[in-house]
């Protein structure tokens, strides 16, 4: 294991020596960015009216569904690791909390072997209530990533030299780009997406180059189909309210009004084929009176990839956790 970068060590010796490995002060230096990444982020929550809130790691149903959940037996009854606290944050807001955050452990049993995804990251998520509309959220998020970013500018500058970077700020307000919009921009470079497809990773890179050149390198994706949004989004008709922050070529960020009346969040959990018994916990909370509202969930190790140009988001992980690694 090399400490000083005259050599090139492989990613799985160097996770299989990490004690040696962080010794490097390149790695340093990335935690260090990401201590104070969180840091910022705590601090802007807080000076925006929001409570810090912990939510269950072991729930008895996914937000998300499908077969990302890790199950396990919890007194002999069926349990899993969250997906994401989605469902406790929205619940909190027929409880007088208004603005509410959240920063811990999420899972995916995800078997991707890419530079993109890990079984377990830390998700930053954020639920507000009495929201005109989606836009509300956005304006929080936009905010949220110029806080984080100029504090890790002007606080972490040594670690910057290290890792020879410069953060680039961008300006407020970011780009909305339609979900309509970026089919068209990507259908110019010979990528065609039939209308209503989620876009892969690899067509969401070619859409980060081309908004690159147009200069945003933070851009979000709106107006989604509401085929390929979960249940807890607001739809009209066709058209979500949810939508993605993208940095170069990279979601980072996924959000949305979310759906405030039982009876349509009953129906349409239906019509995505959910039963709806099975999250009477969770729409109980809606049966007497729940407030517009919105929210999203930040991936941070993405957000932290990304901002400094990492080429494989293990990197930005202590000790990462993937369909092949379980120690250290």
């Amino acid at each position: 294991i090399e400490t000083s970068d005259k050599i090139e060590t492989g990613l799985d010796k160097r996770f299989d020596y990490r004690f040696i490995d962080i010794r490097n002060p390149r790695i340093q230096a990335l935690f260090r960015i990401r201590h104070n990444a969180v840091r910022k982020m705590r601090e802007f929550f807080e000076e925006n009216g929001f409570v810090e809130v912990h939510t269950p790691v072991i729930q008895a149903a996914g937000a998300e569904g499908g077969a990302t959940m890790f199950p396990l037996v919890y007194y002999e009854k069926e349990a899993f690791l969250r997906q994401s606290p989605q469902l406790y944050k929205q619940i909190l807001m027929a409880s007088s909390f208004d603005r509410v955050y959240e920063i811990g452990q999420a899972f995916r049993a995800e078997k991707f072997h890419t530079r993109r995804h890990v079984s377990e990251f830390i998700s930053v998520d954020a639920e507000i209530a009495w929201i005109d509309s989606e836009e509300d959220v956005l304006k929080i998020i936009e905010r949220l990533v110029v806080h984080t970013l100029k504090g890790i500018k002007e606080e972490n500058k040594r670690e910057l030299e290290v890792l020879g970077l410069d953060i680039k700020v961008p300006e407020l307000p970011f780009k909305r780009l339609a979900y309509d919009e970026a089919l068209k921009l990507l259908e110019k470079k010979g990528i065609s997406i039939p209308w209503g497809e989620d876009m892969e990773d690899a067509q969401e890179k070619v859409l980060g180059e081309i908004m690159q050149d147009q200069g945003y390198e933070w851009y979000f994706i709106t107006k989604y189909p509401s085929k390929i949004k979960p249940f807890y989004i607001m739809f009209d008709g066709e058209i979500s309210r949810g939508f993605d922050l993208d940095c170069k070529g990279m979601e980072i960020v996924s959000g949305g009004q979310r759906e405030h009346r039982y009876d349509v969040l009953v129906r349409v959990m239906k019509e995505k084929g959910l039963d709806p018994e099975r999250f009477g916990f969770y729409l109980d909370a809606f049966r007497y009176g729940m407030p517009p509202h919105g929210g999203f969930g930040l991936g941070l190790e993405r957000f932290i990839q990304q901002v400094l140009g990492i080429e494989n988001v293990k990197e930005v992980i202590l000790f990462p956790r993937t369909p092949e690694r379980l120690i250290p």
